[in-house]
């Protein structure tokens, strides 16, 4: 799933993120989204664990904050 969240700063560490992340899902992925100020994450975690992983860098979000956004999968890969 992907997911995103709206920064009050431009400013994080996107490398401990993904650490923080793949620690709990290997295949999750994050970057920003510098030009709308958003932080994008693909990821089979929840929104909970999601929030958890900022907090552990340093940048708590609440996870109300954290949008979940539907399903761009056409199903061809068959992943």
């Amino acid at each position: 799933m992907q997911f995103n969240i709206p920064l009050d700063t431009g400013r994080i560490d996107i490398a401990a993120l993904e650490r923080e992340l793949q620690a709990l899902d290997p295949a999750a992925l994050a970057d920003l989204d510098a030009l709308n100020g958003r932080l994008r994450i693909s990821t089979s975690l929840d929104e909970g664990d999601i929030a958890a992983s900022l907090s552990g860098i340093g940048h708590p979000v609440a996870a109300s904050r954290i949008e979940r956004e539907p399903s761009t999968c056409c199903g061809g890969c068959g992943g």
